[in-house]
């Protein structure tokens, strides 16, 4: 038995090497039999229309097949593309829906996937460009400083009637980012800071336990050879 050990390690080598490919070349198989057969289900519905534009004289031409073939298969391939289409954005919206209104039927459920929701929109492009730049402003109360986030200088009709060059910050609450306070506060009293804007709102989301390292350090630069 100990000398047929290498044999039989062997065959269950080769044997599972088949089985392998044969699960990688199946589906490679199956989607080009479905790919044939419905290029073949075209070619034999709309090849009568394909014919009328041809002229009497060309239609015995052998070469014709071959051209009509090409073109169901391009057919197929902008059909199957609009498919797909339809599919992602008409029948994904569709079951989106229905899921996002069997959570929020679910007590408690709801309310946590509310807020997830809401910290994702936080965090999507469009709301990450509204913020430019990580501040630090005494709030509520003066020697109390809190974490903001500067969204405008424009100097506004409320800005201006304040008498002062003004900023517009925005300081979200902890932990849920998607609430806050609009706070127009003197330039003078407002300082910049240089973390991202993703890294002050894990700070914030995270209460504060998540703290960006300071102080900065620069990606070191490559040295050219000499």
């Amino acid at each position: 038995m100990a000398d047929r050990d290498p044999d039989v390690s062997r065959y269950v080598a080769i044997r599972n090497a088949f089985f392998s490919g044969l699960i990688l070349v199946a589906p490679l198989c199956l989607t080009v039999w479905v790919f044939s057969k419905i290029i073949d289900f075209v070619g034999g519905t709309f090849k009568p229309l394909f014919l009328v534009f041809v002229p009497y004289g060309l239609r015995d031409r052998p070469g014709l097949d071959a051209v009509w073939s090409i073109l169901a298969t391009l057919i197929v391939m902008a059909l199957v593309t609009l498919l797909g289409y339809v599919s992602r954005y008409v029948f994904g919206k569709f079951f989106f829906s229905i899921g996002d209104r069997f959570i929020q039927s679910i007590p408690g459920v709801n309310a946590v996937y509310n807020t997830v929701r809401q910290i994702v929109n936080t965090f999507s492009s469009q709301s990450r460009h509204m913020f430019n730049k990580v501040v630090l402003v005494e709030f509520p109360r003066k020697g109390s400083w809190t974490i903001g986030f500067l969204t405008n200088t424009v100097q506004g009709e409320a800005q201006s009637k304040s008498g002062e060059d003004v900023w517009t910050i925005f300081v979200p609450t902890t932990p849920n980012p998607t609430s806050g306070f609009l706070l127009m506060i003197p330039r003078s009293e407002v300082i910049e800071l240089d973390m991202a804007v993703g890294d002050g709102m894990k700070m914030i989301i995270s209460g504060g336990a998540v703290t960006p390292a300071w102080p900065h350090v620069e990606p070191e630069k490559p040295r050219e050879a000499k």
